[in-house]
């Protein structure tokens, strides 16, 4: 097969298993979980964005974040302005779930401030926004969609100078287990650069 037209096969279907039998390239759909992590900075958000234009000419980008002053604003047009017009952007907080995502690639950024989100809507108990959390995921992989999840290794900062913000490193290493068991993929962001953890695909 000509490896030019393999590669776009492969970026076509990355959301699918690859099958060959007797030389024949056999492709079976399947519905994946890919949770794409890394430290700040590291290129996460636009290697998931070109995975999902990759995937689909019409994503939707699934944003978390609270505004929480007008810097934090700004960042967010930004990455609005960088997405364009394809995206199809909903804005949600914490239930996911109540919108209905069936047949479509959807981008979730970030996991970090939607736990954020959780934990301090719940004075900051962490057993109770991690509960939460995970029902409403259960809830939400239900859907028949391809989900490209962004979240943060927060470990890999340095341990925060205080016990509140210990404690909600140690929820986004949770939940964080909890995705990666769930995901089909697992992908660490390096410096911009791709380091497949997981694919049971």
């Amino acid at each position: 097969m000509n490896l030019f037209l393999l590669e776009s096969l492969i970026c076509n279907f990355t959301l699918s298993r690859l099958l060959i039998n007797k030389g024949i390239l056999i492709l079976k759909e399947v519905r994946m979980i890919h949770l794409i992590t890394g430290g700040q900075r590291s290129g996460k958000s636009i290697f998931a964005e070109n995975l999902a234009l990759c995937l689909s000419d019409q994503p939707v980008y699934l944003a978390t974040s609270r505004i929480w002053d007008e810097s934090h604003r700004k960042r967010i047009e930004t990455h609005k302005q960088r997405r364009g017009d394809q995206w199809t952007t909903i804005e949600e907080e914490k239930f996911l779930s109540q919108h209905d995502f069936s047949g479509k690639v959807v981008l979730l950024d970030c996991i970090t401030l939607w736990m954020n989100n959780f934990f301090f809507d719940n004075k900051e108990d962490d057993k109770k926004s991690l509960n939460e959390a995970t029902q409403e995921l259960e809830k939400l992989f239900t859907q028949n969609c391809d989900w490209i999840i962004v979240t943060n290794e927060l470990g890999l900062g340095g341990h925060p100078g205080n016990k509140m913000a210990m404690r909600f490193n140690d929820l986004q290493g949770d939940i964080n287990q909890y995705i990666a068991k769930k995901a089909d993929r697992v992908t660490l962001i390096i410096s911009g650069l791709p380091l497949e953890i997981k694919n049971t695909l």
